[in-house]
Formats: C-alpha cells, structure tokens, sequence
C-alpha cells in the first residue's frame, strides 16, 4: 500500500490548489496536464486520456480477420456521377 502524506490546501488566486511530491508526479508520469473527477469520498487525478489510443491495433486485427467491410454499400447519386471531378 503507498504511504498516505498530508498536504496543506494553498490559495492559488481565487482558486486552491495543493502540491503534489515530485517523485509521485514522476512515478506516474504526470506532466502539464491532467484529467481531474470527483469521486466517492475523494478528488481523482490522472494523465489525461487519449481517446483513439489503440484504434490502430483495432483496425489491424479487424483486417486480419476481414472485419473491415462496410456495413451499408455505397449508393449512387447524381452529384457523384456528374459533379464530382477526380
């Protein structure tokens, strides 16, 4: 279990704010941003998430096992046909 240190809440401007030991920001990789939730009975901090991590990996094994087709087949229109120039 990480040890529990108590930290005094400091006035930012009109904010508050409290500091976090260099070595934790450093164990867990936090930088100039991060992601802030209340939770339960306390205040979580983490690195911020990146949202398509991984969509890479995905479409690769969705490729392998021919998953990547498209659900609905293009429908022709007019515009396609006589607008668009390639």
């Amino acid at each position: 279990m990480q040890p529990v240190i108590r930290s005094r809440v400091i006035r930012i401007g009109n904010s508050r704010g409290i500091r976090i030991p260099k070595v934790w920001l450093e164990q867990l990789g936090l930088n100039d941003e991060v992601e802030m939730a209340v939770r339960q009975d306390g205040l979580l901090i983490r690195r911020p998430s990146k949202p398509r991590q991984g969509w890479a990996d995905a479409f690769q094994v969705m490729g392998a096992h021919k998953d990547d087709r498209f659900l609905d087949q293009p429908v022709a229109n007019r515009w396609d046909s006589e607008e668009w120039e390639w």
